[in-house]
Parts: C-alpha cells; sequence; structure tokens
C-alpha cells in the first residue's frame, strides 16, 4: 500500500520522524512513567501521521481539514507534553532541541497544506 497519498508527502514522512524521535527519547524514561508522560507522548505523537493519513482519505475538504486540525491539536499536545519531560529533567537540552525543531517543521508543512484544502 505504498502508493497512498499521504506516503507521498514530505509532511507525513516528517511527521513518522517525529514518531521515532518521541519513540527513541521516551525509550529511557524511568519505569513510574510507563503509563504517564511516556504513554501520553508516544499516543500523541502517534496520533498525528495517522490523523494526516486518515484526512487524506477523506472525500470532503471539510472532512480533510477536520481531521488536519486534529493532526495539529496533537502536535501542539505533543509540545507541551516535551516541554514537561524537560522541565521534569528526563529529556535533555539537546535532545528538546531535536525535538523542536521536527515540530517546527511538521507545523510549517501541516499549516500549508491546510490552508492549500479550501
Amino acid at each position: 500500500m505504498s502508493d497512498r497519498p499521504h506516503k507521498k508527502l514530505k509532511l507525513w514522512a516528517a511527521a513518522m520522524e517525529l514518531v521515532v524521535n518521541v519513540y527513541q527519547l521516551t525509550k529511557v524514561f524511568p519505569k513510574e512513567e510507563e503509563f504517564g508522560l511516556k504513554s501520553q507522548l508516544r499516543r500523541a505523537a502517534v496520533s498525528i501521521p495517522s490523523n494526516i493519513a486518515e484526512g487524506l482519505t477523506r472525500a470532503s475538504k471539510g472532512d480533510k481539514r477536520h481531521f488536519l486540525n486534529i493532526a495539529q491539536s496533537s502536535l501542539s499536545e505533543v509540545d507541551a507534553q516535551l516541554e514537561i519531560c524537560h522541565r521534569l529533567g528526563l529529556i535533555e537540552d539537546a535532545s528538546l532541541e531535536k525535538s523542536e525543531q521536527l515540530m517546527r517543521e511538521v507545523y510549517m508543512l501541516l499549516s500549508g497544506l491546510y490552508r492549500s484544502i479550501k
């Protein structure tokens, strides 16, 4: 199913890279975060490319924009949760900066796609 429309987008590739980044960061989280921030952060990150993919299969422009909006909301959730992790000392400055760089790219591409669907 590599011919799916979302797989051709730079946006989807960037969102997938962010998911991998989040999984790598959270791999070393303490055991007590297994069902807390670790799980929450991973679910929010996975939601981004998932909603992009689902949105692009929808027929109506309104439905497409709805799912892209959910992806944007999940991106904001990841941003907030990474900041919490940083403030709690679970991730270092360099790791946060790498994640922020990926989030900026996803946000820029996602916003552009959202605007292009009128």
